[in-house]
């Protein structure tokens, strides 16, 4: 697997054009078949104007219950870092909401995420005569018990998202009863790891030699088959131990069991 940053102009808040930038960053890159484009949510956000004025909110804390579908308060997580946020079926610090590289605003997360990969998709296949490539929209997030951030897709357009080993044997026969491969967070991962957390100025990179992918122009806004329902999780104990408090200002959507 080789994976490349793509080095690019400042992408400017609150508002850039987000198709205009693409076409600037991909002029000395050659697209190839059967690859996957990794793009940063901030750069989608702010194609979106998906940014607020730092000075015009008075309370964070309310800007981030008002963007997340379900939140804990900032008095419940040790040391009053954050207020953890359930946010389109990922968990997930302050709603997704950045301040890092954000020029004085905070950047939300994109709006129909699965909508945005799409357009960026569709934009892409038509610009760049592509027949078989996928494009992830990566975000960062903390994982339980581990220090350190890394990469998540939190939407994806162009591949099945998972690898499926059920009914298969292992090395030594043994049928597999439960083992799925999440492809689109693993290769999230890796790009976010090159792409850097900082000053790199890299929000999009490009994996190539990537074998065991199944690339189909998949349509997830209906279906995640990402998403498990919190009933069903083998995490199930904790999550639902959790007094989760419902976001009354943000619609959530009905489809999503939680």
């Amino acid at each position: 697997m080789l994976i490349k940053p793509i080095k690019t102009r400042v992408f400017l808040p609150p508002k850039d054009d987000l198709f205009s930038f693409i076409k600037e960053s991909f002029v000395n890159v050659e697209l190839k078949e059967k690859s996957i484009i990794v793009i940063t949510s901030k750069i989608v956000s702010i194609g979106q104007g998906q940014c607020v004025k730092k000075d015009s909110v008075k309370d964070k804390d309310e800007l981030i219950k008002k963007e997340a579908d379900y939140y804990l308060d900032r008095g419940q997580v040790p040391q009053g870092y954050v207020v953890l946020t359930m946010k389109d079926n990922v968990l997930i610090p302050s709603a997704g909401i950045d301040e890092s590289n954000s020029n004085k605003y905070y950047i939300l997360w994109p709006k129909q995420p699965f909508k945005a990969a799409k357009d960026i998709y569709d934009f892409i296949k038509k610009n760049y005569h592509l027949k078989d490539f996928g494009l992830i929209i990566s975000d960062s997030h903390c994982t339980p018990l581990r220090s350190g951030t890394q990469g998540v897709s939190i939407a994806y357009a162009g591949f099945y998202p998972l690898k499926d080993y059920r009914g298969k044997e292992d090395i030594f026969k043994r049928k597999l009863k439960m083992s799925q491969s999440n492809v689109a967070d693993s290769l999230a991962v890796a790009a976010v790891l090159v792409m850097g957390e900082g000053n790199e100025q890299t929000p999009m990179a490009i994996i190539e030699d990537i074998d065991f992918i199944k690339f189909k122009e998949f349509d997830a806004t209906e279906n995640n088959p990402l998403n498990i329902d919190k009933d069903d999780d083998i995490y199930a104990p904790l999550l639902k131990a959790i007094k989760w408090k419902k976001s009354k200002n943000n619609y959530i959507d009905k489809r999503r069991k939680m």
